[in-house]
């Protein structure tokens, strides 16, 4: 019957549904280590100078995904040549901990007869990009709030503060609406760094990029840059962010100075005019570093008495003693002036980021010391060990998959659980059972009447 033949379509639809599901989580490789599992699905790493490929992994100790990246040297010696400096160059990246800069876990070296590649495993991000978020703004026919731009402003410029505080100072080198994230709650992560070491010994140029105009114009003429380039794309960022969209000349994906100097002048508030133009300045001893641009007028605030509270509190980890104070003091208060959860949701945005004190300094970055385990270029054969102390999930599971099998001795039992996320991220445990770990229900009988 007709009712019968819709019913197989939709079998069949099913069916190669999960067959693109399962070739997309085939493992492929494997870290030497043994913790990193590069599957076949690709990640869209929106056009890193100098990464070749990315793929989804996944961190088997953790059980979380990852991104696995690659670059491709066209030839061994020109690895060889500059071995030494990429090593230095990686191992100083593993040690960046920043909450507004994707973390980089760890890298290894792949050298074969006549090519050579480098692997390196970052955060995997599954929210969208900034641009992406610009353009469903714009769709909606909505104007960017003022109190979001300033947030998103400083949570950038603390990152780059941090990555420029380095010895030697770290220059992003690729930093658009493209490769920064936002999270659903607000947080906002600059994408993980392709240092400049790699960038002009591999494949990729970057010439090959769309958004050209987030360049400095000295990329063209100067062969050594400074950090002052990372600010006037930051600049560039910000104008984007104000205006939602610069326009580009018709078909074509280039965007003048024209159209810049338009969108700048479009700006009604002077003092975001003027923060934009020191970004973007074309001399770059004029324009300011990312911490004078931190106390500029248009950003700066004087904190108030709650948030320095809330980062005495997460600082001190003193939330779990918030509602039990041992002399309380009363007072009369409306209920409708009190949101439910308001406090708790407050402490976890200043617990993650979303408001940094960068009043009293950003934080600085550890110096990498010798006697420091660092990811080596020839890694060891050996897994890592699992890092303790565990942390707290905090985010909430929408769908959940068990799975129990025998293990082939027979003596015990493997337990795998796949948790899906609120965020759209992943997560996949794994464990061994031992006889004495399991738990039987006792039967229930039933009488029949």
């Amino acid at each position: 019957s007709l009712f019968h033949r819709g019913s197989d379509v939709t079998d069949l639809m099913h069916s190669d549904e999960e067959e693109e599901s399962e070739d997309e989580s085939e493992i492929l490789e494997e870290s030497p280590c043994g913790r990193w599992q590069k599957r076949r699905e690709e990640v869209n790493q929106r056009n890193v100078p100098g990464i070749d490929n990315a793929y989804l992994a996944m961190d088997t100790e953790e059980g979380v995904e990852v991104v696995w990246n690659e670059v491709m040297f066209s030839e061994r010696k020109n690895f060889k040549l500059q071995e030494e400096k990429v090593k230095a160059v990686f191992d100083n990246l593993i040690q960046l901990e920043h909450v507004n800069i994707v973390k980089f876990h760890k890298y290894w070296a792949d050298v074969k007869e006549n090519r050579a590649r480098v692997i390196f495993i970052t955060e995997y991000m599954s929210s969208g990009s900034l641009k992406q978020f610009l353009k469903k703004t714009k769709k909606n026919h909505k104007t960017m709030n003022e109190k979001a731009w300033k947030r998103w402003c400083t949570q950038i410029l603390s990152a780059l503060s941090y990555l420029h505080s380095c010895e030697p100072a770290i220059i992003h080198g690729n930093l658009t609406c493209d490769t920064i994230f936002i999270q659903h709650n607000g947080l906002i992560k600059i994408g993980s760094v392709a240092p400049d070491t790699i960038n002009n010994h591999v494949k990729t140029c970057r010439e090959e990029q769309k958004s050209l105009h987030f360049f400095a114009p000295e990329y063209a003429a100067v062969a050594n840059v400074t950090t002052a380039v990372d600010i006037y794309s930051f600049g560039m960022c910000a104008l984007e962010m104000a205006v939602l969209e610069i326009q580009s000349n018709g078909e074509s994906s280039y965007v003048s100075q024209e159209a810049i100097n338009n969108a700048i002048q479009s700006l009604e508030d002077p003092l975001q005019r003027e923060f934009i133009q020191k970004c973007l300045e074309v001399d770059p001893s004029k324009r300011p570093t990312a911490r004078e641009l931190l106390f500029h007028q248009a950003l700066f605030e004087v904190p108030l008495l709650k948030l320095l509270a809330a980062h005495c509190i997460v600082s001190n980890k003193l939330s779990c003693h918030v509602n039990g104070f041992c002399n309380p003091v009363s007072f009369s208060i409306r209920l409708s002036q009190f949101p439910a959860l308001e406090l708790d949701k407050f402490l976890e945005d200043v617990r993650n980021g979303i408001y940094p004190l960068t009043a009293f300094g950003v934080p600085c970055p550890q110096q990498p010391q010798q006697e420091a385990v660092k990811s080596p270029i020839v890694p060891p054969s050996v897994k890592t060990p699992t890092p303790e102390p565990a942390e707290l999930e905090t985010r909430k599971v929408v769908q959940m998959q068990c799975n129990i099998e025998p293990v082939e001795e027979g003596a015990k039992h493997h337990l795998t659980l796949l948790l899906k996320l609120e965020d759209k991220l992943n997560r996949h445990l794994s464990c061994d059972l031992a006889p004495s770990e399991y738990f039987i229900r006792p039967q229930t009988h039933y009488t029949s009447m």
